[in-house]
């Protein structure tokens, strides 16, 4: 990878013979655990502005209608998170001279905060071209991290690393986009009353100022969420075109005598006997939604270095494999995608497991053989599943000396479960028929009998550990330690995955690191912790809410404990802060333990629910001492097998945080903190308030 200092530049061409189609990765990480920010893409014209407010890309306008530019969202990394940008530059339109890629931070957040900041550009095949790192940001809160321009008929990069303590406003206004106090338009809606909203609603009119000029969507009926009752603060935030949200709607009431009468589906499921049905009719399933729904199906593939055009899926397509001298055979993958854009292919052979079956390397060392000899650019391999850097599900070789590149990419059924949520309960699709077929897909996928679960099983080496902790046998070094941290950590991003695609929200893991760390080093340091305390911990950020839900796994004690920390507020008495604390956990469940946290040792004095709210004082600390927070946590047994079933460890950690997030966090939201800016859409059900927001004096 070629590495780039501030105000250098490159020609794409001399570092790789296909970046026409590039993925560009903006990362940072943070100590705290809590540090984010926002990317977005400008388009520019050879004035240096965008020609309309079209050509600003950002998390309300994700997508270019000509497929130039995606953004394809946050992916979990060893050392935090990236965010990543697909640019395709052989479909940039003419009068397009610059393609600037930033990113921002809310208000009052700074980029000198965060560790790490880095870009990378890759070709298509996802093997890295460029990196650039900046280490002297400072105040600033938007950054320009570099651009992409036009020199001489090619196109070429600049590492820039120019930052705005003016913040996304001021980098917006820059680059031609307007500006105003939007938000002053939706604080006078939030304060409406339910009964003036209900009848503007009715009279047709748009719900919110964003509604105003979107385009329109369709998404599928859910549990609506409780009126916001606070005024929006007003920010200056860029005016642009953007994708419209449509808040969810009361779901219909159902014309069945009674529950015995089930829907028909488009997809049946029940019949699915054996392994081979369930492959066959998932694949088969899951390629003609792609094919009929364009959002969907270009989300899928975008991060596969895919063109935005024109889609063609096929199934049991029977291709040649081996030569006349050994003998040709004929192979069977489980489907092919095909995608056309200005008269060039891009083909896929896709390989499908499901009910945790394993993936087989040989089988996917021939498909990569046959994608090599027939010029297709890429194998995709589907399963049960989540992969993770430096710890490939399949030992495959690819032979270098070939010209033609193959890439070997991994899905799991987790991820398409989490961007078909997505699409139909936040964010909306084209028409009411692609949110029924995706309705349909999702019934389908989380069906018991599909097989299309995500991941679950820990592993053969789980059982073994739990005992030899148990035995306090367990040494350090045991390889087996090593496999079942892997094990927790595919648990962990699948959990991201399902609650993110549950809430419209960013779900990430968090890594408290200040530089990136070599993968197989982590994870060993990890089971050496885990050998010596006998305990699994995770870390989640979720976008929204400052605080971070951690999660441990208590293998001693058979104990799973999820929690929360709530900062003291600025102002008031303690004892008003504990009072005003029980009163907001009113719906919380008894058995909530609430731990007062302190400066100078951190623990201060703790209890149920149940015992606290007749004596909110007990929270007080006896001999005094500064009170810098509170901790909520809820403890529960965890599964005793490996695997899903109701009695298994990943069912008892999916059910420790959905009952935390329900019962402890989205109530505590509602009556905590503020609406969030305006900008961002409104997640369903959860509420769009923040628990970071402290406790009101």
């Amino acid at each position: 990878m070629h590495e780039m200092t501030k105000g250098a530049n490159i020609g794409l061409g001399s570092l790789s013979e296909d970046a026409t189609t590039v993925r560009v990765g903006l990362s940072w990480s943070s100590e705290t655990g809590d540090g984010d920010a926002d990317v977005s893409v400008l388009l520019l014209g050879d004035q240096g502005k965008v020609r309309s407010e079209a050509d600003f890309f950002f998390y309300n306008n994700p997508v270019a209608e000509d497929g130039s530019v995606q953004l394809l969202g946050k992916a979990p990394t060893d050392s935090g998170s990236e965010d990543r940008i697909s640019v395709d530059l052989s479909v940039v339109p003419a009068d397009v001279a610059r393609i600037v890629v930033a990113a921002s931070r809310d208000e009052g957040e700074r980029f000198g905060d965060l560790n790490g900041l880095r870009l990378t550009v890759a070709d298509r095949g996802g093997e890295g071209l460029l990196g650039f790192s900046i280490d002297d940001a400072g105040a600033e809160g938007a950054f320009v991290f570099g651009e992409f321009y036009r020199r001489g008929g090619e196109w070429k990069f600049r590492a820039i690393g120019q930052g705005y303590e003016t913040g996304l406003a001021g980098l917006a206004t820059d680059f031609g986009i307007d500006v105003d106090d939007e938000a002053e338009a939706v604080a006078e809606v939030a304060t409406e009353s339910p009964e003036d909203l209900k009848s503007r609603q009715n009279a047709g009119s748009p719900e919110t100022p964003e509604e105003a000029v979107a385009a329109p969507a369709v998404v599928l009926p859910a549990q609506a969420s409780p009126p916001v009752e606070q005024a929006v603060p007003a920010t200056r935030r860029p005016r642009t075109v953007r994708k419209k949200v449509t808040l969810p709607k009361v779901a219909k009431k159902t014309l069945a005598e009674n529950d015995a009468w089930r829907s028909a589906r488009l997809f049946p499921v029940p019949t699915l006997k054996s392994d081979r049905e369930r492959e066959t009719r998932a694949t088969s399933v899951l390629l003609s939604v792609m094919a009929q729904v364009p959002e969907f199906g270009r989300r899928l593939t975008a991060g596969f270095g895919a063109p935005a055009g024109r889609m063609e899926t096929f199934t049991e397509v029977s291709l040649p494999y081996g030569d006349a001298r050994t003998g040709e055979s004929r192979k069977r993958p489980d489907g092919v995608i095909r995608v056309e854009r200005a008269g060039k292919l891009w083909t896929a052979l896709v390989e499908t497991k499901t009910n945790g079956n394993p993936l087989k390397a040989q089988q996917v060392q021939d498909y990569l053989d046959i994608a090599a000899r027939r010029g297709y650019e890429a194998v995709i391999t589907l399963g049960n599943d989540v992969a993770l850097e430096g710890s490939p599900l399949v030992d495959v070789k690819i032979d270098g000396r070939r010209k033609h590149k193959v890439v070997l990419w991994h899905l799991s059924w987790a991820e398409v479960t989490h961007q078909a949520q997505l699409l139909i309960r936040h964010e909306g699709v084209g028409n009411a028929a692609h949110a029924w077929l995706l309705q349909e897909l999702l019934h389908y996928l989380q069906h018991e009998n599909s097989g299309c679960h995500g991941f679950q099983n820990m592993g053969p080496a789980w059982v073994p550990v739990r005992k030899a902790i148990d035995d306090e046998t367990l040494c350090q070094g045991d390889a087996r330690a090593v496999d079942v941290v892997e094990s927790w950590e595919r648990l962990v991003r699948q959990v991201c995955l399902r609650l993110g695609g549950e809430l419209g929200q960013k779900v990430l893991p968090v890594q408290r690191v200040r530089r990136p760390a070599d993968p197989a080093a982590r994870r060993a340091a990890l089971a050496d912790l885990l050998c010596r305390e006998g305990q699994l911990h995770a870390e989640l950020r979720i976008e929204g809410i400052q605080g971070i839900l951690a999660l441990t796994a208590d293998l001693r004690t058979g104990k799973l404990r999820t929690s929360v920390d709530i900062p003291a507020p600025d102002q008031g008495y303690p004892l008003a802060w504990a009072k005003r604390l029980i009163r907001q956990l009113a719906e919380a469940p008894a058995d909530l333990h609430v731990q007062t946290l302190l400066a100078e040792n951190g623990d201060g004095p703790r209890g149920t629910l149940e015992r606290l709210r007749p004596e909110p004082a007990d929270l007080l600390p006896k001999g005094g001492g500064e009170i810098t927070g509170f901790r909520l946590s809820l403890f529960k047994s965890m599964g005793a097998t490996r695997g899903s079933a109701e009695s298994g460890f990943i069912r008892s950690v999916d059910d420790a945080v959905d009952r935390f997030w329900g019962s402890v966090v989205t109530p505590l939201e509602r009556r905590l903190a503020p609406a969030r800016p305006a900008t961002r859409p409104s997640p369903s059900p959860s509420p769009s308030q923040s628990v970071s927001s402290g406790v009101p004096g």
